[in-house]
Order: structure tokens, then sequence, then C-alpha cells
């Protein structure tokens, strides 16, 4: 593999080349940030996860913050393709609200549960977070309202989502009860989820 996406070569302190597969390790980085959030991660955790020495780390990523980086991006991308890939599936803007209501239930249960949202959990650290990673969460947060914004309107021109609705209040609303389920996923399962999303769905009628 050559692809910088695919793979990277690492020197080692005693001059031994090393190659390592990008997205695994990045992989393996995320766990730690999502269960412990990113000034808590420290580098022998990052290093123990990913199987990398502190050096090979600092040599592949410079800092610890350019590893979150590339690791959220990541995440960002994954859980983006993850949601759109169930959300094709369904005819209209309502039946996609309430799978991607299921999709943040379905991801606050069990060991995924525990290991938390990155995006939720980086929120909760926003006012510790430098200016440019800050923004850059507060980006990753109005990209969800903004998508269920849009998802809201798209029921209204369908019909299955009622016209009198306010869009912005609406999407706001459903971000709080989607991101809330993955506060709580970090400590237990979602009590009644379904029941949950069903009384949810009722502001929408």
């Amino acid at each position: 593999m050559t692809s910088e996406n695919q793979s990277l070569k690492v020197t080692r302190e005693r001059g031994r080349p090393r190659v390592f597969d990008m997205d695994e390790v990045l992989d393996k980085a995320m766990i730690v940030f999502r269960k412990k959030g990113y000034h808590a991660s420290s580098i022998a955790d990052l290093g123990e996860a990913m199987s990398l020495t502190a050096g090979s780390i600092y040599k592949a990523f410079t800092d610890k913050r350019t590893l979150f980086l590339r690791v959220f991006e990541r995440y960002i991308a994954i859980r983006n393709a993850d949601l759109r890939q169930r959300l094709q599936h369904f005819p209209d803007g309502r039946s996609r609200i309430e799978e991607l209501l299921q999709f943040y239930l379905d991801s606050a249960v069990e060991i995924e549960g525990r290991r938390g949202c990155l995006v939720v959990g980086s929120t909760v650290e926003l006012q510790t977070l430098d200016e440019e990673l800050s923004e850059l969460v507060r980006q990753a947060v109005m990209r969800n309202q903004n998508f269920l914004v849009s998802l809201i309107i798209e029921g209204q021109k369908d019909g299955s989502i009622s016209s009198d609705l306010d869009a912005e209040t609406a999407a706001g609303l459903l971000l709080c009860v989607a991101f809330g389920m993955r506060v709580v996923g970090k400590v237990q399962d979602v009590t009644n989820g379904k029941k949950t999303i069903t009384m949810v769905m009722k502001v929408l009628e």
C-alpha cells in the first residue's frame, strides 16, 4: 500500500522503518478519544491503543492535537456515511427523521454507547479547547442541526410533516434528543428508547 490514507512509514528511534495502516491506527486512537475526551487522553494511552511508541506518534502526527484533528475528521466521515446509507432506504422526510433517531439510539447502547460520541464529548469540552478545535466542533454540531432542518423541510414538502411546524425550532429539539441519547449511553442503555422516539415524533404531526 502506497497511499498516505492507507499506510504510513514511520522511522523508529533506532532507524528501523515501520509501516502501519493509517485508518487502523486512527480508529484505535478514536476509541481512546471517545472514551476519555481530548484532554484526558495521554500520549501513553494513545500509544498503547495504537501499538505505537510515543516517538512514532510524534513522527507521524507531530503532536496530539494533529492526531485528534485527523481522528475527528475520520469520525465525522464514517458517521455521516453510515447515517446517509441508512436514510436512503426511507421514502419521506418523516420516516428519515425517525430512522435518524433510531440510528442515534442504536449508537447509544452497550459497548458502542459506553465509548461515547466524539462530537458530543468534544462539545462538552468546548470551553477548554483552543479556538480552532472549538470552531471545528461547533461546525460539526451545526451541520447536524442543518441536516435535521433539511429533513423537516423535505417532510413538509412531501406532506409527511406538518407545514405549520417551525423547522429551526423542531430541529433544535431533535438535536437535543439525539445528543442526549449519546450522553445517557455513556452510563447506561437508554430507557424505553423506542417509546422515546415515538413520543418525539409526535412533535412533527
